[in-house]
């Protein structure tokens, strides 16, 4: 059977090379006689891949040398509780800005363990676009600000960063992560689920800055404490080691075969023209986020008829572009352009656009 073109927003596809080498070394990696499902994590050939995977990350993000890595379980959602616990330790305070689903999770979280200011939210709009925000609204004194980048469900994304002065800037990427080159130095802590861009489900990513790791809450699990994993680098309890190995794979492609990170956005800003382009156009699809806001990896669009939609997404699949319905939320369909999905799968899955269009219009 051929592959499809598989427009998930998480997990998602991956590089069809690193499927392959992986395949490759899936009996016997690098003449170990095992595979990295199998081997210890203590072991010489683990050490050697956990570290070249955090060796990469910190090449390709260009990770300043006061940041820790840390390669977690839990998902992103275990983030929402950690990074309280451990954050939110000076005044018990912190901002939220809600633009999604995953932010205002964040949020219902947070308020468990401190007083949580909402500094804005664009929910009254079904999170299509990032609120403006006043700077006078921001609490001085918070312990940290916190944002979602990019927000999957709704396909909206932060183009400008707050300006948080002295106060931490906390930010969820997991669905932009190695889209875009990003300024590390801006933020206190960045937190990301792997499945994405990156990896398969499993791995959650933590950079955060050291002078913030060690003042975690009394009542904080020892797994949930950030200075458990930072002294252990990674290796406190068996990490989720075959989805490091998938990751480290990644990294390699994103800098041997693309070019690193300048090079993916020139390819994720052509994919997102080409999808957008066509939508601005289209007598019968439309984007439904407003255009400064769009992102370059999630893209919802609708006809604004959900019968037609559900024909839309039922012909799609069966002419092997999959994964294409939107959230319940929103309805409609969604594409996620994630940095393994190729160009021609974008061209390809506009052209299945155009004929739809003409044959339903």
């Amino acid at each position: 059977m051929a592959r499809v073109y598989n427009f998930s927003a998480g997990p998602s596809m991956l590089p069809e090379s690193v499927l392959k080498k992986a395949a490759a070394e899936m009996l016997d990696y690098e003449g170990s006689g095992q595979s990295v499902m199998e081997m210890s994590h203590r072991s010489k050939y683990f050490d050697k891949i956990i570290k070249d995977c955090e060796a990469l990350l910190r090449e390709i993000m260009n990770i300043p040398d006061n940041y820790k890595v840390l390669l977690l379980q839990g998902g992103c959602s275990s983030q929402f509780t950690m990074v309280p616990m451990n954050l939110m330790t000076k005044n018990g305070k912190a901002d939220y800005v809600i633009t999604g689903q995953w932010a205002k999770k964040a949020y219902q979280e947070a308020k468990r363990y401190g007083d949580i200011n909402v500094v804005a939210s664009s929910e009254d709009k079904t999170f299509s676009y990032i609120p403006k925000l006043d700077k006078s609204t921001f609490s001085p004194d918070a312990d940290y600000f916190y944002i979602c980048m990019n927000n999957t469900i709704y396909g909206t994304v932060y183009h400008e960063l707050p300006d948080t002065g002295d106060v931490p800037l906390v930010a969820d990427i997991s669905s932009c992560l190695m889209s875009e080159p990003i300024d590390v130095s801006k933020f206190g802590c960045l937190i990301a689920g792997a499945q994405k861009n990156l990896a398969p489900a499993g791995l959650t990513i933590v950079i955060i800055r050291e002078d913030l790791i060690g003042n975690a809450m009394d009542i904080t699990p020892t797994m949930f404490n950030y200075e458990t994993h930072a002294k252990a680098d990674s290796l406190y309890n068996t990490p989720p080691c075959y989805t490091i190995y998938i990751a480290k794979l990644v990294l390699e492609w994103i800098k041997n075969e693309i070019g690193g990170l300048d090079k993916l956005k020139e390819l994720n800003e052509k994919k997102a023209k080409l999808l957008y382009d066509f939508l601005d156009n289209s007598k019968l699809f439309k984007g439904t986020v407003v255009p400064e806001d769009r992102s370059l990896m999630n893209v919802p669009f609708v006809t604004g008829d959900k019968d037609l939609d559900a024909k839309f997404v039922a012909e799609a699949t069966e002419a092997g572009f999959v994964n294409l319905k939107g959230h319940r939320t929103v309805g409609g369909m969604r594409a996620s352009i994630y940095n393994a999905m190729p160009y021609e799968g974008v061209e390809k899955l506009v052209d299945f656009m155009k004929k739809f269009e003409e044959a339903n219009a």
